[in-house]
């Protein structure tokens, strides 16, 4: 019956996935070997791009990030599905972790960002299956502000640094950023040189404020590097682990040891 279904699915025309697993790695290639360089959480929905007999090239519609997914940990959806799945309305995990329900009653443990689709009466559905949650751990919209922003931020202190990781388990700088903001309905892209080119660009150090974001670049003069400001003299951000470390108008200064370890370049405030 496994065999029967796989090749069913791999012959269809489907032009739709759903993650239904907590985590699902997004690679560089069609390889497990090749470089993770972000990850899809669960709930969220991807256009598929391209198909092999393992992999799914794929386009996430969340920050439009392309990448290849092993095709066995993605949920296809049909044309009626993904319109019907759209269509509900949706809202975040706001802890770093919190436990659903699937309609076995067998418990599921997804990350901060995973995206809830709720009908009208507030049941939650991935590709017609009903899941159970508890409404405490999830995001409230409304309350938009810089202050939020730093709050969730602070829930990731000590999650290692994970190159493309987006959870508490292991998470990269431009990873936790998009994180945070998304949470909070404001959609950035993955990678900190595509982050720099939103927002407002603030002058000095002097003139920044809570929630703002923190560019550097190498020497090269390449953006390699993106934190939040907690103040004018703090900034949160995942260099080695998420931390917390002092800046000033030349970069972070490491906790560590007193040094210098990221050249400052832009300040940009996204609300």
């Amino acid at each position: 019956m496994y065999l029967k279904n796989f090749f069913e699915i791999k012959n269809t025309d489907f032009k739709y996935c759903i993650v239904k697993l907590p985590l699902v790695a997004l690679r560089e290639a069609a390889n497990e070997s090749c470089e993770m360089v972000s990850q899809l959480l669960f709930g969220e929905i991807v256009e598929i791009l391209e198909t092999s007999e393992k992999w799914l090239k794929i386009r996430n519609f969340t920050d439009n990030y392309i990448g290849f997914a092993d095709r066995k940990m993605l949920t296809f959806l049909s044309e009626n599905n993904f319109e019907r799945q759209k269509n509900l309305y949706s809202i975040k995990i706001s802890v770093p972790f919190a436990t659903i329900y699937n309609a076995e009653n067998q418990p599921i443990i997804i990350p901060f960002g995973s995206t809830l689709w709720l009908d009208g009466e507030n049941n939650c559905f991935l590709n017609n299956e009903k899941y159970i949650y508890d409404f405490a751990q999830t995001v409230d919209l409304t309350n938009v502000t810089p202050q939020e922003i730093t709050r969730n931020a602070k829930k990731f202190l000590f999650a290692p640094y994970l190159w493309g990781g987006k959870s508490i388990f292991g998470i990269d700088c431009s990873g936790l950023v998009q994180l945070v903001f998304g949470n909070l309905g404001i959609n950035l892209p993955r990678d900190a040189a595509q982050q720099i080119k939103n927002g407002t660009e603030i002058a000095a150090l002097s003139a920044a404020d809570e929630g703002d974001l923190t560019f550097f670049e190498n020497e090269n003069k390449k953006i390699i590097h993106v934190g939040i400001l907690l103040n004018k003299r703090q900034i949160i951000h995942s260099s080695g682990w998420v931390k917390i470390e002092n800046i000033d108008e030349k970069g972070i200064i490491s906790a560590q040891t007193g040094e210098y370890t990221h050249k400052l370049i832009k300040i940009k405030r996204i609300i």
